[in-house]
């Protein structure tokens, strides 16, 4: 056990504020009592419990009105970096009017002012000013701010936060992350139970060229936050990454069940609907289609949740995940939209895509045609709809959904080159956009459908290329092993296929032997002994 994970048990917590979010120790000119909620605030903060925090930095200031770092943390409860959605026009005037509420008490330090001013710069004209500058501005703040108290462990990590934040979405050698993860490690030797440094360490190593690097904080996060459902969720990232999908099982049943105890407003967390998708993803990568119904089963038999981005993805991703993956066209192209009327759609046009895509690739690979150009023109508009609000990230990854389907409608008119074409075009968009964080992985990965075209189209030797593709960006992915099995198998490559097949039965649960294609492999490899 490496001496940093050792010390969470060992370490004294003299000076700290102890608790069971972690440990914080952030000196502030406010009361005890309000100092112990701002304590609280603030560790909730870190693990992206936001709503909690929000309402912990409330109750400091309720205590102490002279508390102007309540009102700071009320301000960045509002500001969510890595979430991938600009805080709706609400959130903004109440983080805005929180902000000033701050600027406005003279009874704070000079540290506690310079904190004030960096989310200052955040809020400052944000009614005219792109999101993206405004993430900007709060890395350039924070980045000054840890130079001019380089002892501050929360400066630094929300530094590094903001770092992540500013990520280019297409850079594959993955600089802010590594820069960041490198100032997170550092500091995690020294301050071993900070909240902070677990949950960012994490999302810094959330690819898969770093994950390696995150496993050992990972497995070790519950031990500072053993009831916080967004800290037993971020190990899965790391575990995602792996395809180790018994600890993604396990770690999300957790964090589901946590997350129930946390409303927000009569209000189910979103933090339980993203906890379940990703939980419904590992059991369909292990072939375990009847658990991941019984999960499905459970997400809408509730309906009351809380409004997010979060939300919105992971209930269109769970119920287009469950056809999908298991090939069920004539079920994928029959999916509801805005299936939950407790979400507001109109909203999360990124979201209700996948919706679209879906129905759109059933309908393709199932010869409805009609229905197909319907979800054609349907992602068209929301595509639209995403760039006209400068939502480049989302706007791509709909455009990818769009090329997809009609790559697979052009296929079905028999136009097999064109629709190559277009199916390269979609996996190689698709690709140059790491996952969000949102996701465990992209609904059904383009360069995946490019290994079935090239398949349909007699190109084994494509096809394999295709899939083992897929499968560098997402490990142990079931269907791409098949499918790199299968094209070796008709390459007769038959010990090529025999390695594939014996890796898909080896991340097989228990309860996989209903998927047809486990069986067909395991036939293979008795067959080619």
């Amino acid at each position: 056990m490496h001496w940093s994970v050792a010390l969470l048990l060992l370490m004294p917590v003299t000076n700290l504020y102890a608790q069971q979010y972690g440990n914080v120790d952030f000196e502030t000119s406010c009361n005890t009592e309000a100092r112990e909620s701002f304590h609280t605030g603030l560790a909730l903060m870190h693990h992206m419990m936001y709503v909690q925090a929000g309402e912990k930095f409330k109750q400091a200031a309720e205590v102490d009105p002279q508390c102007a770092m309540a009102h700071w943390g009320i301000a960045m409860s509002y500001i969510h970096p890595l979430w991938g959605e600009r805080p709706s026009d609400e959130y903004l005037m109440k983080g805005s009017e929180a902000l000033g509420k701050a600027q406005s008490l003279t009874s704070h330090t000079t540290r506690e002012s310079a904190y004030i001013k960096v989310v200052g710069k955040f809020y400052e004209d944000w009614k005219n000013t792109p999101y993206d500058q405004q993430l900007a501005a709060l890395e350039k703040g924070f980045a000054l701010l840890s130079d001019q108290y380089p002892n501050d462990v929360d400066a630094a990590a929300l530094y590094a936060l903001s770092h992540l934040a500013t990520a280019p979405k297409s850079d594959k050698n993955y600089t802010h992350q590594k820069k960041a993860g490198a100032l997170l490690e550092k500091l995690h030797k020294q301050y071993p139970r900070h909240p902070g440094l677990f949950h960012y360490i994490i999302h810094a190593y959330d690819n898969p060229v770093l994950a390696e690097r995150a496993v050992e904080v990972a497995r070790a996060y519950d031990k500072i936050a053993p009831n916080v459902p967004h800290a037993l969720h971020m190990p899965s990232h790391i575990f995602v990454r792996q395809g180790i999908w018994g600890d993604v099982i396990e770690w999300n049943k957790r964090s589901a069940e946590a997350a129930l105890g946390h409303s927000v407003n009569g209000n189910i967390s979103m933090h339980y609907p993203h906890a379940v998708d990703y939980l419904i993803y590992a059991h369909l990568q292990r072939g375990e289609d009847q658990k991941a119904e019984e999960a499905l089963n459970k997400l809408n038999n509730k309906d009351n949740y809380q409004t997010s981005l979060a939300s919105a993805y992971a209930i269109a991703a769970s119920q287009a995940r469950y056809p999908l993956e298991r090939h069920k066209w004539s079920e994928a192209k029959q999916l509801p939209v805005r299936s939950h009327q407790s979400i507001a759609w109109d909203k999360s046009p990124a979201a209700e895509s996948i919706s679209w895509f879906a129905r759109g690739i059933g309908a393709a690979r199932s010869g409805d045609l009609a229905s197909a150009r319907e979800s054609i023109t349907k992602l068209e508009q929301i595509e639209s709809k995403l760039r006209e609000n400068g939502d480049t990230y989302w706007t791509s990854l709909t455009k990818a959904q769009r090329l997809s389907v009609d790559a697979w409608t052009t296929y079905a008119e028999d136009n097999h080159q064109k629709a190559l074409v277009l199916m390269k075009e979609a996996a190689d968009l698709e690709d140059s956009l790491d996952k969000h964080p949102v996701t465990p992985g992209h609904v059904l990965p383009a360069r995946e459908l490019l290994g079935d075209m090239h398949l349909e189209a007699n190109e084994p030797e494509r096809a394999l290329k295709a899939y083992n593709a897929c499968l560098e960006i997402n490990t142990n992915r079931f269907n791409c092993l098949y499918g790199a099995g299968y094209a070796a198998e008709q390459l007769e490559n038959h010990e090529t296929a025999r390695q594939y097949y014996s890796r898909l039965i080896d991340i097989a649960g228990s309860e996989s032997v209903e998927r047809p294609k486990l069986s067909k492999a395991k036939k293979f490899i008795t067959a080619t002994k």
